[in-house]
């Protein structure tokens, strides 16, 4: 994918140019919304809304990481969301049916390849790493997300959230730190980066 093309394309008012972005960054995006909203419906309408947002803005795009940028506007996104729901009744974290009844085991979590043991751990690792990051303070669950799980690097998560990258290596430090003790009871299943140093 020549990015910096389709970037300066989509920019002109080329629809296709851009829709090749979005099925470059959708995953990506959503996924940030959801560790963000703990909601997937909230996240598939913050993902929609991000790449709205993006669309329109597209020439104030100034060149550096698109990912970094595109990930700003999906964080920013979920914070009015978060503001909106703050003022509404709020809505719970797990899953439910279409009567209302939670989920125990929902569809988007499972591996369709993996056995039935290895969905529960999936499941409750997941649950664990979602509850965890909850419990964090917003901008240091932000790092978490975009650097542990989004892949950017210092610089790139500094351009996202537009704060120092001192500010971002320090918040990430202290994020991982509360994740690695709130995770305790779960080191042996998970990434190797939310485990103390030592742990195997």
């Amino acid at each position: 994918m020549d990015e910096p093309a389709l970037i300066r394309e989509a920019s002109r008012g080329d629809l296709d140019s851009f829709n090749r972005l979005v099925l470059e960054y959708q995953e990506m995006v959503y996924n940030q919304a959801y560790r963000l909203l703990g909601d997937p419906e909230g996240a598939a309408d913050a993902a929609q809304d991000t790449f709205i947002s993006a669309y329109h803005h597209l020439r104030s795009f100034r060149g550096g990481s698109f990912k970094a940028w595109l990930l700003r506007i999906a964080t920013n996104t979920c914070y009015d969301e978060l503001r909106r729901q703050k003022r509404r009744p709020t809505q719970p974290l797990e899953p439910v049916d279409d009567d209302e009844e939670e989920i125990e085991s929902p569809a988007w979590l499972a591996d369709p390849a993996a056995s039935p043991e290895a969905q529960v751990e999936q499941h409750e690792v997941s649950q664990a790493i979602q509850s965890c990051l909850d419990g964090l303070p917003p901008e240091f669950r932000l790092v978490v997300l975009l650097v542990d799980l989004q892949g950017l690097d210092y610089t790139e998560a500094s351009q996202a959230i537009g704060k120092p990258l001192g500010t971002v290596k320090s918040r990430l430090a202290r994020a991982r730190l509360r994740l690695q003790e709130c995770l305790r009871g779960f080191w042996e299943l998970l990434p190797s980066i939310f485990r103390p140093i030592g742990e195997s």
